[in-house]
């Protein structure tokens, strides 16, 4: 007798083949969801990975809400990752943007970094104020969202979302300026 997604669930939060169980029955269906809406395999493969590690998580919190399925939960879930996804490379595309980090490439099309931004990074990071170099460091080097950058350093979401903007934009002025002045 097959058992429902509901107990497979429960049993996971001690026996991690439950999960794994869940996982086969929904993985391709997941992943399909991901591969419409993205229109790229290793986006879907990555995006459906996010999506159950997050669903082991939290597994101990689901409710049994569909008479012993967890579709809804896990396409809910996959929703959030891909929304989530999506609001993230915005953010970092625009950031990129702004700072000047890319530059067209002829060649086949795509946006590649412009290299000449390199020159002399490491000298403008330590010029920078320790509380703005770290905000920065724990943003872009650890790829921490601004709620953990706040708890790293010990300050709200908000003051750590200004020192990374404030270090951003010392970075942009030392980095532009110049660029701007050689085309």
């Amino acid at each position: 007798m097959s058992r429902t997604d509901a107990q497979l669930l429960t049993l996971a939060c001690t026996d991690a083949g439950a999960f794994r169980e869940l996982y086969e029955r929904y993985a391709v269906r997941v992943h399909a969801y991901h591969r419409r809406r993205t229109r790229n395999s290793d986006a879907a493969y990555d995006l459906t990975a996010e999506t159950f590690a997050q669903a082991w998580q939290v597994r101990a919190r689901f409710r049994d809400e569909a008479d012993g399925s967890a579709g809804p939960w896990l396409f809910a879930i996959a929703r959030n990752v891909l929304l989530m996804s999506v609001r993230r490379q915005g953010i970092e595309q625009r950031a990129r943007e702004r700072m000047g980090l890319l530059a067209d490439s002829r060649a086949n099309g795509d946006v590649v970094p412009d290299a000449r931004w390199l020159d002399g990074l490491d000298e403008a990071l330590d010029e920078l104020p320790p509380a703005l170099r770290e905000a920065l460091r724990l943003r872009v080097e650890a790829d921490l969202d601004y709620d953990q950058v706040a708890a790293a350093l010990g300050t709200s979401a908000p003051a750590a979302r200004v020192r990374v903007h404030r270090a951003l934009s010392a970075l942009r002025r030392r980095f532009l300026q110049p660029m701007e002045d050689t085309r």
